[in-house]
């Protein structure tokens, strides 16, 4: 007999707290949220939310992605090159949005507290890489990069300028100017 062991997720409470979490951040800050804030704009107790998370950190990054998520579709235009336009466009559009605008805030906030920069880490950058990953992967397998590609690197090359403007100097991440970097990237790694 297969019986499953403790109390199955409520869905509705775990929904509560990531919309909790997400609607605190946007409005006070990552500073300023706190887990009994959370607890309290959910109607949960503090208990239950460290039953699902081990920190402050973790929750506030899965009530962003959860809200952020749908915001970043992974294209498949059956070009290589349009993939990641689209993509790195989507991403810096995001990025200089309200909701994206967070990411700088909680990129900030990670220099001083390390279990944000894990959690922002491994929960939103580690996934938008993946992402960018598979795109390329996809490239070489297709003939349209070239095949002794270091993805790593390539993805560094391509989705770093957006970063550096982003954080650093504060330049223009428009759609024209986000393809632009996109397509002097390519130069070099088209097949």
């Amino acid at each position: 007999m297969d019986k499953k062991r403790g109390r199955p997720r409520n869905t509705e409470a775990k929904n509560a707290i990531l919309n909790a979490s997400y609607d605190l951040l946007l409005e006070m800050g990552f500073g300023a949220v706190t887990v009994e804030k959370i607890a309290e704009q959910a109607q949960v107790s503090k208990a239950t939310i460290y039953k699902w998370w081990p920190n402050k950190a973790a929750v506030v990054m899965d009530g962003y992605l959860f809200a952020a998520s749908a915001r970043l579709p992974l294209p498949d235009t059956g070009s290589v090159k349009e993939d990641i336009l689209i993509h790195a466009g989507t991403l810096a559009q995001f990025l200089t949005s309200r909701e994206g605008k967070v990411i700088t805030e909680l990129i900030g906030e990670g220099q001083f507290d390390a279990g944000l920069a894990d959690a922002y880490r491994s929960r939103y950058f580690g996934p938008r890489r993946q992402e960018a990953w598979k795109l390329l992967e996809r490239g070489i397998a297709k003939g349209e990069l070239k095949q002794e590609l270091d993805i790593g690197s390539c993805i560094d090359l391509i989705y770093g300028p957006i970063f550096y403007r982003l954080l650093l100097t504060g330049d223009e991440l428009s759609e024209a100017s986000v393809r632009s970097l996109v397509l002097l990237a390519f130069e070099g790694i088209e097949a």
